[in-house]
């Protein structure tokens, strides 16, 4: 159950940032882009049929931070979930 929790509170937390920080200016050189599920009904992890999976962009100011949160992420949270891949990839925002 603690998975689950984690998995849920760290999709919340993520929305959240999503829901707040979408009208402020960011200050940021990368883009962590990582996909996201819900559980599927039952107690065996996997990706649940009826919703489709989410993308999120959370703004990283480099790239070593960006690929460090992303490997944390896939490692700490994202445990082997039958149909779901677990990918993620930095992405620079282009400005010089």
């Amino acid at each position: 159950m603690g998975d689950t929790t984690q998995k849920i509170s760290f999709s919340l937390i993520l929305s959240l940032i999503g829901l707040i920080g979408s009208p402020l200016i960011v200050q940021a050189e990368y883009w962590l882009v990582i996909g996201s599920y819900r559980q599927g009904p039952g107690p065996r992890p996997q990706v649940s049929g009826i919703t489709s999976p989410s993308l999120f962009a959370i703004p990283m100011e480099s790239l070593e931070a960006c690929k460090k949160a992303g490997k944390k992420i896939s490692s700490d949270i994202y445990k082997p979930v039958w149909q779901f891949d677990n990918r993620w990839s930095c992405v620079y925002d282009g400005k010089d």
